[in-house]
């Protein structure tokens, strides 16, 4: 989308050949709709806390079909503007599957393009487990359509993608467990705040299963299966969720025919400039599985658009890139965990703020929030900032530009409070 768009405003001829609907990974099937179901759910906990703010709430209902379609509702007129976005600026939008057929051509059905530059930027899908009865379950592509909720369900992965959905479910009634190959959730992140989740969704009903090794999936005569492991035995359940990460989508694009050379995650192996081994051929997102983010495909397509179109050569810069995870309650980090900075740093300070925020303590909630500022003791500049509790990725992507800044925590601590709030912690630290 913004490869395209970009590329057209610098003079270029574009076509965007699309097989399903304009708007990519992140709002038909992911971002967008999923934070609309994290929107929906976590109304389960505030018509509860209402009660203690005064609030009379009659017995409330939950009906999936209307979230449901309502979601799927906003996704289409995404893709209506999406698609007159581009149409506004000359960019030629063709409905069909294109598959590359040399280092200047692409064919759609019969119809044969040429172009002196071909970008792929295909996205990614789903990995779903080779194992007997791996048919039974579904991703994360289908949670966005189910006819009704289970009542019982797993999820096999440990990643944002796990943890997010597990809340959602979890919120609307479903009984939830996760179960991992690995003994942690969330790998990446900062481990005070991954397992202050895992705490936080332990008290909320969602079950856990670590070091687990999915062997077969049965389905029953009433629709229920079994789940067979190799260590713990089996789980009886009516669904099963796969997040067991994404496979980058070069599948019969083609690109052998071209000499577009992939990796062994089936990834297209690009340069700093997004540049194949085919030098007419670039690919940008997460068909290059670099960091499997929106805002970084989006700011790929503008490097490369810039680049090749615009006289203007840029990089993108894959430092201090900021992430959160909308799980129930959020969280969010950017820069070194800790972890990470007493090993390639040596001698660090690390700053918490443990605290119950405000409106959880007059809903009688013991939820609790967790603040990390990870401090470089050399030279007093913060190289990493992590969080979990209401709001922290609206609070974390400020806190993101101070740590590009290189900013102090002398300088963090001359900012004056905006009391009472939850982000004033981040300038209180002690």
């Amino acid at each position: 989308m913004r490869a395209a768009r970009v590329a057209a405003s610098h003079g270029a001829r574009v076509a965007l050949a699309e097989e399903h609907q304009v708007g990519g990974t992140c709002v038909i099937r992911g971002c967008v709709p999923k934070k609309l179901l994290v929107y929906g759910a976590h109304f389960a906990e505030d018509l509860l806390d209402a009660r203690r703010f005064g609030w009379e709430i009659a017995a409330s209902r939950f009906d999936w079909i209307t979230l449901r379609d309502n979601v799927l509702a906003e996704v289409a007129r995404l893709n209506g503007i999406y698609t007159q976005t581009l149409t506004n600026h000359n960019v030629q939008v063709l409905l069909g599957r294109a598959v590359v057929t040399g280092p200047h051509t692409v064919r759609l059905g019969e119809k044969s393009i040429t172009a002196d530059h071909i970008l792929v930027a295909t996205g990614a899908h789903p990995q779903i487990p080779d194992v007997p009865g791996c048919e039974f379950g579904w991703t994360s592509n289908e949670a966005f359509h189910l006819m009704s909720l289970p009542k019982r369900m797993v999820i096999l992965g440990g990643g944002y993608i796990a943890n997010e959905f597990a809340g959602i479910f979890n919120e609307l009634g479903v009984e939830v467990t996760i179960s991992n190959r690995s003994n942690h959730i969330l790998r990446h992140y900062d481990e005070q705040i991954r397992d202050r989740l895992f705490q936080i969704s332990l008290s909320k009903g969602i079950q856990f299963r670590f070091n687990e090794t999915l062997q077969s999936i049965e389905k029953g005569a009433d629709d229920s299966m079994t789940l067979h492991f190799a260590a713990t035995g089996a789980i009886n359940c009516d669904a099963v969720m796969f997040a067991t990460g994404r496979i980058p989508n070069t599948r019969t694009l083609g690109l052998e025919s071209a000499n577009v050379l992939l990796d062994e995650a089936s990834a297209i192996k690009v340069d700093k400039d997004n540049r194949s081994s085919c030098p007419s051929i670039y690919a940008v997102g997460d068909v290059t599985n670099r960091i499997q983010l929106t805002p970084v495909a989006i700011r790929e397509g503008q490097s490369f658009a810039d680049s090749v179109f615009g006289n203007k050569p840029t990089r993108v810069d894959y430092h201090l890139i900021p992430s959160a995870v909308f799980s129930h309650p959020p969280l969010a980090g950017v820069g070194l965990t800790e972890s990470q900075a007493r090993n390639q740093l040596g001698s660090v300070k690390v700053y918490v703020s443990d605290f119950r925020p405000m409106k959880n303590v007059l809903a009688n909630r013991d939820e609790r929030a967790l603040y990390k500022l990870i401090v470089d003791a050399d030279n007093d500049v913060v190289v990493g900032v992590h969080m979990i509790g209401p709001d922290a990725p609206e609070i974390l992507q400020m806190a993101a530009v101070a740590v590009r800044a290189k900013l102090t925590k002398s300088q963090f601590d001359a900012c004056v409070a905006i009391h009472p709030t939850m982000a004033e912690e981040l300038v209180l630290l002690k």
